[in-house]
């Protein structure tokens, strides 16, 4: 696991040390130089500083390592921490829910709900595996009218109510205890961020949370398993539109047949 390491007094050739040794995430505080490391890199790298070695905090399940959250800025939404008062920002809490906004994932589906609401604007949208709830939050900001949000972790669903409550989106979000299997009806728009295996898995009842001509973006895929994942939903009767790609990951866009 990558660790923090916090450097006292540090010297001038500090922050280029850290970057050689490849730190995850570097910042000044105060007299203090703070840096998360690899576990690879050996903490004696450091005896001849005063350094104090720590565990290193991990967000989005373990997936992104960062000293600390902070504003970033999506298709043109802005989404920062609690404290920040920006106008129109969507804040989110620092908490263990997958959704941070700082995952290639998160950031390819809130392009691809952008692309698809300049598409084709829709009212309703179906967020499955909704963590934080940053994806459906994100697309009732960018208009749609009403998201529900399904996830089968109690402490998701709890950040994702506290995060709807700090942007005044509660009355607009659904939350649901549960899988796409444990609700009924149709969605003009879906989106599921999960991994690629319980996606395929999930292919036959997610199409039947379509409605006609209805569009789906899933992501949590590696490009290696991308071609397994359209396969899947090829066989349900939903084509492939597009796919966005970064560090590895991508987004597929889908649509209906029917």
């Amino acid at each position: 696991m990558p660790y923090r390491i916090d450097i006292v007094d540090p010297p001038p050739d500090a922050v280029d040390t850290l970057l050689e040794l490849g730190a995850l995430d570097i910042a000044a505080e105060g007299a203090t130089l703070a840096a998360i490391l690899p576990d690879s890199v050996p903490a004696e790298c450091f005896a001849a500083y005063r350094a104090i070695i720590s565990p290193a905090v991990a967000r989005d399940c373990g997936s992104v390592w960062m000293l600390a959250p902070r504003p970033i800025c999506i298709a043109g939404l802005l989404i920062t921490p609690p404290q920040d008062a920006a106008p129109d920002a969507l804040r989110l809490l620092d908490s263990g829910a997958f959704g941070s906004g700082h995952h290639p994932t998160t950031a390819l589906c809130v392009e691809g709900i952008r692309d698809a609401l300049g598409d084709e604007p829709v009212n309703r949208l179906l967020d499955v595996g909704t963590g934080s709830a940053i994806l459906a939050l994100a697309a009732l900001r960018m208009g749609v009218a009403h998201a529900t949000a399904l996830d089968i972790d109690p402490s998701a669903l709890e950040t994702a109510a506290h995060n709807a409550r700090l942007n005044q989106l509660e009355n607009r979000l659904q939350l649901v205890a549960g899988g796409v299997g444990d609700i009924s009806g149709t969605w003009p728009l879906v989106v599921a961020n999960i991994l690629a295996a319980p996606l395929i898995e999930m292919a036959p009842v997610l199409a039947r949370r379509l409605s006609s001509r209805g569009r789906l973006i899933l992501s949590g895929i590696t490009d290696t398993l991308e071609a397994e994942v359209r396969q899947a939903y090829r066989h349900v009767g939903i084509e492939h539109r597009e796919t966005r790609s970064r560090q590895g990951w991508v987004a597929v866009c889908l649509q209906t047949t029917w």
